[in-house]
């Protein structure tokens, strides 16, 4: 992914699912079209994992606490 919306969601009492799934409600409602890819830090993730159709992945170059969202390809 080159190109993306950079979102910052530092709430506590929400899980990391809720945290993608409402930055992923905002890229669609902005750009018209649900993002596929979020990149998040890598101490927020072990593993790869799903927030609905949205796939998750672990990047180091993330800051904690911001959420990387666009497309795959």
């Amino acid at each position: 992914m080159r190109v993306g919306m950079l979102w910052l969601d530092t709430d506590r009492s929400r899980s990391l699912n809720e945290k993608v799934k409402l930055a992923a409600e905002y890229y669609e409602e902005k750009y018209g079209r649900m993002p596929d890819l979020c990149l998040v830090n890598n101490g927020a993730i072990k593993y790869e994992e799903k927030a609905g159709p949205v796939k998750i992945e672990a990047a180091r170059t993330v800051l904690p606490n911001h959420f990387w969202l666009g497309m795959a390809s």
